[in-house]
């Protein structure tokens, strides 16, 4: 009779050994598993092979989300710089230069006496009418938190209770109206410089470097052709189609990105230099010579009786400041302008604030001789008047600034054109690069089977 070992207890009868459980080590956490399992892999060449797969995959697909997030918010910006922020800041210049140069027409026709000129007076209507049509306008394209809306509210309710003063000062042959500018124009001014500002701020983000992008994609090329370099050195095979081809993608998509920012980023540089600075400075000197205009007109209407603390009247005070402003605003004009049809207008700007200078210093003095009927020739006649000296600053500013928007319209569409398509082809070329990097591993892989 055979006996069980020293300290092991008998089996019942009829039952088997090789059927009694086993028990098994508990398993460690499930991520030190995985941990585990990828260190085996790692351990022979198809599983290093799959982790390469899979890790080339993946830097490949986020150079292209990278990409397509980066660059999408580049060119939503530059295309609100061409739809939005730019044509917004027209649309303020143009409600600021419309209701200077009616306070402008006012005031030539108070100055005109009774018999107001009938195309002083059609002139006045057409600016009222333009400035409340682009106010309409610039409502409906703002949000109401921002300033610019705040500022538009307050055109809107301040002009007509500006028009009402002028036509009861009409009435009276008296100066009335005047009195409201200082209510309208700083409005109309504040809002285009809110305006101006958020056309330079877009531009400066359509034109931002897209370093996380550039990076992205040189850290996906470095890895395909480690990748590649690596099969070579290990099967003596010069290629391998789907890692080829992912490379190419990799390629053209970093190429495309850095080409193709580089132009929009130098056409929207021109578009703000050689465009938006000098559309800038020619508003500005425009509105200047639409307010010395206004305060020389005044300065015969009030006939001395509105002064400064020091004594001195002071629309001549003012006159005085505005053109001095528009001397140096129109200097800095012809620097700006980059050819001869830009420059061409602005210098026969400056000659004639030139003559309007001189013939409102003779104006002046004939004034002060106490010859009113001959001084008021002297600014609103027909002939070698400072009227005539104005439009002719007006109407060299006007082609100056055609040519000027024309500048930015031109630059700026090509800055928005060369990042057109990019955000969506970089998607579908790393989407493809993606599964052609994992054709060209499996195809390695099968030689393994």
């Amino acid at each position: 009779m055979t006996y069980p070992p020293s300290g092991t207890a008998p089996r019942e009868p009829g039952t088997d050994r090789s059927s009694a459980p086993v028990t098994v080590p508990a398993q460690r956490g499930g991520v030190r598993t995985a941990a585990e399992r990828l260190r085996a892999a790692a351990t022979t060449e198809p599983g290093r092979l799959r982790i390469a797969g899979a890790a080339l995959a993946l830097l490949v697909v986020a150079f292209g989300a990278v990409t397509f997030l980066e660059i999408s918010g580049r060119a939503s910006s530059a295309d609100d710089v061409v739809t939005r922020s730019q044509p917004l800041s027209a649309d303020a210049a143009r409600i600021y230069r419309s209701l200077a140069d009616a306070d402008t027409m006012a005031a030539s026709g108070f100055l005109a006496g009774a018999q107001e000129p009938p195309d002083v007076l059609a002139r006045y209507d057409a600016d009222i009418k333009e400035a409340s049509r682009l106010l309409v306008e610039a409502a409906a394209s703002t949000d109401a938190s921002t300033s610019s809306h705040r500022e538009i509210t307050t055109l809107s309710e301040q002009l007509p209770e500006y028009t009402g003063l002028v036509e009861r000062a009409r009435a009276n042959n008296r100066q009335g109206p005047v009195s409201y500018t200082h209510i309208l124009l700083p409005a109309a001014e504040r809002l285009y410089a809110a305006e101006t500002g958020r056309l330079a701020a877009d531009s400066a983000d359509a034109r931002q470097f897209p370093f996380l992008s550039l990076g992205a994609g040189v850290v996906a090329l470095a890895a395909l052709v480690w990748m590649q370099r690596r099969n070579y050195r290990r099967t003596n095979r010069v290629f391998n189609h789907g890692l080829l081809a992912a490379t190419a993608a990799a390629a053209v998509v970093l190429l495309w990105l850095a080409v193709g920012h580089t132009l929009a980023r130098a056409d929207l540089r021109s578009a703000t230099v050689h465009g938006q600075e000098s559309l800038d400075v020619l508003n500005k000197a425009r509105i200047n010579s639409l307010k010395a205009r206004s305060n020389e007109n005044l300065t015969l209407v009030a006939r001395g009786a509105v002064l400064t603390p020091d004594g001195t009247d002071q629309y001549e005070t003012d006159y005085s400041t505005g053109m001095k402003e528009l001397g140096a605003q129109l200097r800095s004009a012809e620097e700006l302008a980059d050819d001869l049809t830009g420059s061409e207008p602005v210098g026969q700007a400056i000659d004639s604030v030139s003559e309007w200078q001189e013939r409102h210093k003779k104006a002046r003095t004939t004034d002060d001789r106490g010859e009113y009927d001959s001084a008021l020739q002297q600014i609103i006649g027909p002939e070698n008047s400072t009227g005539q000296s104005f439009e002719r600053v007006d109407d060299a500013l006007e082609k100056a600034l055609a040519h000027e928007q024309d500048e930015f319209d031109a630059a700026a569409e090509d800055g928005r054109g060369a990042l057109g398509g990019l955000p969506i082809g970089a998607a579908v070329l790393a989407v493809l690069g993606a599964a052609a990097a994992v054709v060209g591993v499996n195809r390695r892989l099968s030689e393994y089977r």
